[in-house]
């Protein structure tokens, strides 16, 4: 891997076709189609209202047209790896096209990507590709060996912790900040001076083309060229941007592609779906699948066995998940109707406004570089009340508006305590090293909210958890929701003793509950009673069915 990857051809992406009225025509007429919007829940003040959705950075509501693509399938279902009778050959086919959906959603080119369906996120991938692109531990620290790998102090856990498993050595590249301070971007002048200084130990550079905290997106084509300059390759951690912005794998202007991007489908209205790995076809050759099974070998005895070259297959051990693959792929369809370029000027309108309106709440601190001008970003606000524990108002939001958003450090620790201004020693600058005894602890490591300072008594700790809150946003979102959020977020500044008042923490802090108000998750939905009630509606229609026909 010490030479420079060959360029990519170029490769129009059909979500270049549609034009702006038409797209956005589509775009308008699809926000209300999805699934959970119209969910309702009883709050605490006693009143019903609908939810107002803001946590798609976690996880984004399901597109019913896709879905309505996805039952079509299902009614022809049967298992792939066969074409001799009618079900099994639909199936393989449409999940060739399901492939062939996502590499042409990234303008992939097929004779030298391929589109490898794996877990349930970009974790999988992401750990996949580092085991895939790393030496094997026995070789590392040898002569030409690149064992190290560069990523940046943005990371979700998921684009950290795998490289950290598998290289040598990891080095943290730290944020540019605005003049206020805040962060933005990767510091791409510590990123030159990283890729130099290892430039001979270089494996990969690996990116998030977003953060999960504060929104802000990445460079990653020319972060791309730098690392091939250095014999490098380029990993990109999509997760956060392919649902809300173009995700071009080639660049025209510089003659570089990326050569793997990691994509999850139940962050771009496709929940259920596997996640994605989009890689350069020679990234796996030479090397046995790191997984083993049905439809990948070409030949099997009791001694020996024997691997096919053909990809994806080779890669994708087992029985897929059919029914994720085809809603990920009918939604990918539907949003490159629309226009990636629609999607993100609509998305970039909705950001603006909510960075205006929650920017003017009366004691919020709102992190990331807020100056779309300056820091191009997708839809995460992430942000803290000056007078209310970040746990506090992600129960209240819940509890008395119906606003679903998210708290804590959202896999993103060594970020988080960075923008609160309690980083450990050595996040800053960027040096960390890889597993073994230098590693974190795995309690530090597992654990999304962490206590600061043990020593605290209970009742301090309720307010020194380090975490905020954040909310996000979707296609689905309009300014309304934007309104709604911030004019709560208003009253929660403007009565901080009512809501402290109406509110227990645990020991720790780690959690808030009402006082009087109780939840019951089994009231909204409870699977075994729901099942059940399935069981009992079919059994009573077939009955009558069969007594209308005995009459």
């Amino acid at each position: 891997m010490s030479a420079s990857p060959p360029a990519a051809t170029a490769r129009s992406s059909s979500a270049d076709a549609p034009s702006h009225a038409s797209g956005r025509a589509l775009l308008d007429a699809l926000q209300p189609a999805f699934d959970g919007l119209d969910a309702k829940y009883e709050l605490a003040a006693g009143e019903t209202t609908r939810r107002t959705y803001l946590d798609s950075a976690a996880s984004s509501l399901r597109l019913r047209p896709a879905a309505r693509v996805m039952r079509q399938a299902l009614g022809r279902y049967a298992n792939t790896h066969s074409k001799l009778h009618f079900g099994a050959h639909v199936m393989t086919r449409a999940y060739e096209q399901a492939h062939e959906a996502v590499l042409d959603f990234v303008g992939a080119d097929p004779e030298q990507y391929t589109a490898v369906f794996c877990g349930h996120g970009v974790t999988a991938g992401l750990n996949r590709m580092a085991r895939q692109l790393l030496p094997a531990p026995d070789r590392q620290g040898q002569e030409g060996a690149r064992d190290v790998v560069i990523t940046t102090m943005m990371e979700h856990h998921a684009n950290d912790l795998p490289h950290r498993k598998h290289a040598r050595e990891v080095v943290h590249v730290p944020l540019e900040t605005d003049p206020g301070g805040r962060a933005g971007r990767v510091d791409m002048q510590a990123l030159e001076r990283a890729i130099q200084e290892h430039a001979d130990r270089l494996a990969y550079v690996a990116i998030p083309s977003a953060s999960n905290v504060t929104g802000v997106t990445n460079p990653v084509r020319e972060i791309a060229r730098r690392a091939h300059e250095a014999g490098a390759r380029v990993v990109v951690d999509a997760a956060q941007s392919a649902a809300h912005m173009p995700i071009p794998i080639y660049d025209a202007d510089s003659g570089h592609a990326l050569d793997v991007v990691c994509l999850s489908g139940h962050k771009i209205y496709a929940p259920g779906s596997p996640g994605v790995i989009v890689a350069r076809k020679e990234l796996f050759e030479g090397q046995e699948p790191q997984t083993v099974g049905g439809g990948i070998v070409s030949r099997v005895e009791t001694d020996r066995y024997q691997i096919t070259d053909r990809l994806p297959e080779r890669e994708e051990a087992g029985t897929p998940n059919l029914p994720g693959a085809f809603l990920l792929a009918a939604t990918l369809r539907i949003l490159q109707r629309v226009g990636m370029d629609t999607v993100a000027e609509h998305e970039r309108e909705l950001t603006q406004h909510a960075l205006s309106r929650f920017s003017a709440v009366d004691g919020l601190t709102l992190y990331g570089a807020a100056d779309l001008a300056q820091a191009e970003r997708i839809g995460v606000m992430t942000f803290n009340l000056r007078a209310l524990p970040h746990g506090l108002v992600a129960a209240a939001l819940n509890d008395y508006f119906g606003l679903a958003v998210r708290n804590e450090c959202f896999c993103a620790q060594p970020l988080v305590r960075r923008l609160l201004g309690r980083a450990g020693a050595g996040e800053d600058h960027g040096a960390a090293p890889a597993g073994g005894d230098g590693a974190p602890p795995a309690a530090e490591a597992s654990s999304c909210d962490l206590p600061f300072g043990e020593e605290a008594p209970p009742h301090e700790q309720t307010d020194r958890q380090p975490g905020m809150v954040r909310a996000s946003l979707g296609l689905y979102n309009t300014k309304a929701d934007i309104d709604y959020a911030a004019d709560a977020l208003d009253d929660l500044a403007a009565r901080p003793d009512f809501y402290r008042a109406q509110y227990r923490a645990a020991a720790d802090g780690s959690d808030w509950t009402h006082k009087t108000f109780r939840f019951v998750p089994a009231e909204a939905f409870d699977l075994d009673a729901a099942a059940t009630e399935a069981a009992e509606e079919t059994l009573e229609k077939t009955s009558s069915s069969r007594n209308a026909t005995t009459r």
